[in-house]
């Protein structure tokens, strides 16, 4: 069978080996072809990945991507068939407004509404977001009348809000998208802790940096000893060092640059006592399972998929937007390693079912079984 897919990511078309090449080299053997759509990217260029992989990025812009899907897919449907669909869908579904209008020529292929997240639910930052969440808010029920399945990568969350909108049960496919190399992420107990906390992540509005800064600020004045190493790039990252300038921690905060190897990002989640998630939207904010993986205990919001993989005080700590409770709760989790110990086990048997190649046959799976039922229907 033959798959194409609508996505959002365009590092495999720029070349570069992230989660979602690491994915394509797994799904890859469920599939007899699959082809991928991109929105365009500095240093992008059509690419094939393995034997069966083939990458195609727009040469437009983001805006006019519906329009590339449309006339890419059609070529691409003139050399062979394609039994499934799907669409990355997120923002102004530009993905899902090129999947309409294929699927238009082509009714006869079930496609998939992949939403990992809703942009600006359950909190919205800012401007865009309250614009993305309108979008959604009319997408999604213009989308439930012909799509075959709306995937979803965390089973609370965004599943009760599309009930919300009228998605009918049937058409809510959960499948989840936390595919952990855990020969890799593992902990490594003879490393030094190097720092106390550890944000991982894109420095951007929905990741609750500024929530996280009063964190520190509360929690070096209870415990002043405290250091936060923060890996990540981001359109925040001037905002982030100005703001710890302002607030005198300079002597608490790190930047680390950006790591290129696998085995290093291993190391730097072992390197530290806790990592922090603060984030407002998030589908599965994989660096949260990963440190678990690593045996490192994680505190974060109750977002996306968080409530499923922790419980608090049993495998790390679950927590709302409030920067007292944080400081309190982490400046006592610091001073205890026995119980950094226990949490950091505990959440690493959490993540055990998220192992890549049993994650990733179920997701194919999920998709071998909807193009059956299509073909009764």
């Amino acid at each position: 069978m033959n798959l194409l897919m609508l996505s959002g990511d365009s590092s495999v078309a720029q070349g570069r080996d992230g989660a979602f090449a690491q994915l394509l080299g797994r799904f890859r053997a469920y599939w007899s072809r699959v082809d991928v759509l991109t929105p365009s990217a500095p240093g992008a260029a059509p690419r094939a990945l393995y034997d069966n992989v083939h990458i195609h990025p727009a040469n437009a812009h983001r805006a006019l991507q519906a329009r590339f899907i449309q006339h890419k897919g059609h070529a691409l449907f003139a050399e062979r068939p394609y039994h499934l669909i799907t669409s990355h869908d997120y923002g102004f579904f530009y993905n899902g407004a090129g999947a309409w209008q294929l699927l238009r020529s082509y009714p006869q292929v079930p496609l998939v509404s992949e939403v990992h997240h809703i942009e600006g639910y359950p909190i919205a930052e800012t401007l865009r977001e309250k614009a993305w969440l309108r979008a959604a808010r009319v997408y999604i029920p213009f989308a439930a009348r012909y799509v075959a399945a709306f995937r979803v990568v965390n089973p609370h969350e965004v599943p009760a809000l599309l009930r919300k909108w009228g998605v009918p049960e049937e058409k809510i496919l959960y499948l989840p998208s936390l595919y952990l190399d855990l020969e890799r992420l593992r902990p490594l107990p003879d490393l030094t802790k190097q720092w106390d906390l550890l944000f991982v992540g894109r420095l951007a509005r929905n990741k609750g940096l500024d929530l996280l800064l009063d964190v520190m600020t509360r929690l070096v004045r209870l415990r002043p000893q405290t250091t936060l190493a923060v890996r990540g790039d981001g359109e925040l990252s001037g905002w982030l060092d100005a703001e710890v300038a302002a607030r005198r921690l300079q002597a608490h905060v790190t930047r680390v640059p950006r790591l290129e190897q696998n085995e290093e990002m291993t190391s730097l989640y072992n390197s530290a006592r806790v990592l922090v998630c603060l984030s407002t939207v998030e589908g599965n904010p994989r660096v949260t399972a990963e440190a678990m993986a690593c045996g490192v205990p994680v505190a974060s919001t109750p977002v996306g998929i968080m409530p499923t993989l922790i419980q608090d005080g049993h495998n790390g700590l679950l927590l709302p937007r409030d920067a007292a409770l944080w400081a309190q709760r982490l400046a006592a989790l610091l001073d205890d390693p026995a119980n950094q110990r226990r949490l950091g086990e505990a959440g690493r048997q959490a993540v055990q079912p998220y192992e890549a190649e049993q994650t990733v046959r179920r997701y194919a799976q999920g998709y071998h079984d909807l193009i059956a039922r299509h073909r009764h229907n």
